[in-house]
């Protein structure tokens, strides 16, 4: 591998949100440490159909996960198979979805909740499924622990790439709507929890991308052709020339761009072009 890099996705966090809420990410980004542009979901902007987007570069009309309800091993390449076809380890500390689309379907609670496997395409995973989850009782994880779990797939595996997943700030804004007190408070938090293990993953050498799969509106929803539903911000901390500030990214761009700055070959099924050099 040519660099190291990890991708942490916040689950419906809109545009908005990001900028005026996550203190600590804006400060990275006018101390000159981070930049940051508006990147646009794929449609639907749904949870699933957007982490397949993520990972594989192709429309939902492509990869052919359509809703959340529609679930398969994904045949199209995505950045798992390709790193451990380049010979590169890979870490996942995701929702259950990620290690449906891109390891095995379906999700075996006792197999599949936690595995190390030499050859991949996921290396290491560790996952949460949220079983029971609804409007009054969301079943997520903690952040800090999930921080905390890839942190330590880092220092003890030596990952290439790594992908960190979740969904608190999505299932808090469907229960609440994302223009009040509480989603306030609760971006807050999430900002303070990342920013305790970021600085940790750029001294270990990684370069870091942060964003979401999609956004969410006031009432909480999302899913539909809206700038609040598909427009969130992308982080990037690293080296790579990148274009400028007003650009807006397409989410098709995430996975060739992993991979290039990873020094993998980028396969043909993926046809948008990266964002950094």
């Amino acid at each position: 591998m040519d660099n190291k890099l990890l991708l942490i996705i916040l689950d419906g966090v809109p545009w908005r949100n990001f900028r005026r809420l996550f203190g600590n990410l804006e400060g990275w980004v006018a101390h000159g440490d981070a930049r940051v542009w508006k990147i646009r979901a794929s449609l639907p902007s749904i949870s699933g159909p957007c982490y397949a987007s993520i990972h594989t570069g192709t429309p939902p009309q492509v990869h052919g996960i359509l809703s959340n309800e529609v679930r398969f091993r994904i045949q199209q390449p995505d950045i798992f198979s390709e790193v451990a076809k380049a010979g590169g380890k890979s870490g996942a500390v995701t929702h259950s979805y990620w290690s449906e689309f891109f390891n095995r379907h379906p999700f075996d609670f006792v197999r599949d909740i936690e595995y190390d496997e030499p050859d991949g395409p996921i290396n290491h995973g560790r996952f949460h499924t949220m079983t029971g989850y609804g409007h009054d009782n969301q079943m997520t994880p903690c952040d800090a622990d999930l921080f905390a779990t890839l942190t330590m797939l880092a220092m003890r595996h030596g990952i290439d790439y790594g992908i960190l997943h979740t969904c608190t700030l999505d299932s808090m804004g469907h229960r609440f709507g994302h223009d009040n007190v509480t989603m306030d408070h609760a971006c807050a938090v999430m900002d303070a929890m990342l920013a305790a293990f970021l600085p940790n993953w750029l001294k270990a050498g990684y370069e870091v991308i942060v964003t979401a799969d999609h956004g969410q509106t006031d009432r909480g929803h999302h899913g539909g052709h809206e700038d609040l539903q598909q427009e969130a911000a992308l982080y990037y901390f690293g080296p790579a020339e990148g274009p400028a500030p007003e650009t807006v990214i397409d989410q098709l761009q995430l996975a060739p761009t992993i991979l290039s700055r990873l020094g993998v070959e980028v396969p043909s099924s993926m046809r948008a072009k990266p964002f950094l050099a």
